[in-house]
């Protein structure tokens, strides 16, 4: 009897200290968020409303954030270099402070950021896209080269060279593990799985006011260059390129990256060994490259 009370008191402990650290985790995940909502603001397009973060002095760089992001994720790609660049960082449809128009498209997204460059009076701009977000940023240097100073591409998905034989389905977290509690219980596999450390889910949460935006990421921004494939012919892209990108990605194929680069008339590639998705360790070498593209 008394061995039966040490494990239910065990166990009981172990689901306290379990309901503690998600408690934790979470607190500081809606502290960390609240800093970047406070620098947010918000413009109505077409499309419906956008929220973004606008900072920064020189260059204007448009951000076109990956998958679980928003404005946040968006910003943290360049917010240290805000003395060399105005960093435009909005949330892509559905996520943090965005709308989702009915039946929203890739090319709509571009139309809705079209639309906010011209509230910013904004001409022409480098457009970044990271990982997921790589699929609009490629779509706007297609639809308005005009408008499009340079394509920055950080560990980006790319299109196959020969139209798929099959659709492609969705691709992206369940809509059901699109909450707080299920992402911190996976949060310990996302380094095997991708290549991304637990803490990971610190920028991530709160899910609550992403979760639309991921579910549209995983049925059309995902699949979009596979689906709607003619879009995405980058052999007709007329300005300059820089892609960077890891060979241990387990999330954007580093070969696509390589071939594309070898594809394209102006590109410049940087490849590292390591750092997977986010490119970790090499942030000093991502600066200077993009440092170098623009002031070129």
């Amino acid at each position: 009897m008394r061995r039966k009370w040490m494990v239910a008191i065990t166990f009981i402990i172990l689901i306290l200290a379990l309901g503690v650290d998600f408690i934790i985790i979470r607190h500081r995940a809606i502290k960390r968020f609240a800093v970047y909502e406070a620098k947010a603001k918000t413009e109505n397009t077409s499309y419906g409303r956008i929220s973004y973060i606008d900072e920064g002095k020189g260059e204007p760089v448009l951000i076109c954030h990956g998958i679980c992001g928003g404005y946040d994720q968006g910003f943290d790609v360049l917010k240290d270099k805000t003395d060399h660049y105005r960093v435009i960082a909005p949330s892509r449809f559905g996520y943090p402070g965005s709308d989702m128009p009915e039946d929203a498209s890739i090319d709509m997204q571009v139309e809705a950021f079209a639309e906010l460059l011209n509230k910013l009076r904004i001409d022409k701009t480098y457009v970044l896209g990271t990982s997921a977000g790589g699929t609009v940023a490629i779509r706007f240097a297609l639809v308005y080269p005009e408008r499009c100073k340079g394509l920055i591409l950080y560990c980006s998905g790319y299109p196959e060279f020969e139209k798929p034989t099959d659709p492609a389905g969705y691709a992206g977290p369940p809509a059901a593990v699109c909450n707080d509690f299920c992402m911190w219980m996976i949060s310990p596999l996302f380094e095997p799985i991708m290549g991304m450390e637990s803490s990971t889910v610190n920028e991530i949460l709160p899910m609550k006011d992403r979760k639309a935006g991921i579910i549209f990421d995983g049925a059309v921004t995902n699949t979009d260059k596979t689906n709607n494939y003619s879009n995405y012919n980058m052999h007709r892209l007329s300005v300059p390129v820089l892609m960077i990108h890891s060979e241990d990605d387990k999330l954007a194929k580093y070969e696509s990256a390589e071939k594309w680069s070898k594809e394209l008339n102006d590109c410049t590639f940087v490849s590292f060994p390591d750092g997977g998705h986010i490119m970790k360790g090499h942030e000093e070498e991502v600066k200077k490259a993009l440092l170098e593209f623009t002031e070129e």
